[in-house]
Parts: C-alpha cells; structure tokens; sequence
C-alpha cells in the first residue's frame, strides 16, 4: 500500500518520534510507547498500511489488527496490573488507522472518564522508559 506522505506514520519522522518510542512489531501493526506516561503503561498500535477506517480492512486483516490490540492490552494488564483498560481509536486529524491501549487506575488520573489525549503531567527518565518496554516486552512474547 502507498504511504501518505502527509502521515506521520508512513513517514516514521519526528513528529511521531516526539510522542512515542517503538516497542515492536506484530503480525500487522507496530506498537509504541507514548513518552507522556500519565497513565502508566499506555501504548499505541499502530495498522502497517495507511487505512483511515476500520471498515476498510478485509476480515482476515481486521482480525489481525484486533488481535494485535488484544496482545497489547494484555502485555500491559499483566505488566501493570490497571484496574480497567481503555481503548481509543481516533485520528479526526491523523487519517491512519491506530488503536490507544490506555490503562487506568482507580483513584489516578481520570479513572471513570475519558482519558485526556496529552495530558503533559508524567514524563519518565530513558532508564525508566526502557525498563517499561522491558516490561511490555515480556509479555508479548
């Protein structure tokens, strides 16, 4: 499929370098680390191609895709132990098809709300950065 050179995704360039940080990759999608980590252990699982819906897929890559979101969510459940997950798919500005893995904690951050896209409050040090991959890491192997 062809990139969209107006996509951050498909660019792989700094504006999305500026935000996450890639853990890996799965079987259709790629998954990062947000840098704001008000909610701890929140991820991103990002579609391989430029897919604006979800409707868009075929079955098989739909089944793929959620499959992928499922993995991410229970690598961070058991890495982080939240007690509830969060999933968000926008993109009213960014057309490429991602899923938000937001893990919410009763009694922080907008537990029993909607989460805040970029909340700028909690940004961790590189030593804990790689050791929250580690974790998510760990789990989806």
């Amino acid at each position: 499929m062809e990139k969209n050179q107006e996509c951050m995704y498909c660019m792989e360039d700094e504006r999305r370098d500026n935000l996450m940080i890639e853990i890996c990759e799965l079987g259709v999608s790629t998954v990062f680390l947000f840098k704001e980590q008000t909610y701890k252990g929140r991820c991103n699982v990002v579609y391989r191609d430029h897919v604006k819906e979800l409707f868009q897929l075929t079955a098989d890559e739909l089944s793929a895709f959620m499959n992928d979101v499922a993995q991410v969510a229970a690598a961070v459940d058991q890495a982080f132990g939240p007690d509830k997950i969060n999933y968000g798919a926008y993109g009213d500005k960014l057309h490429h098809l991602h899923m938000h893995i937001v893990p919410k904690y009763d009694g922080q951050a907008d537990f029993g709300s909607t989460f805040q896209m970029n909340p700028g409050q909690t940004y961790l040090t590189d030593e804990e950065v790689q050791e929250m991959i580690g974790k998510i890491r760990a789990y989806l192997q």
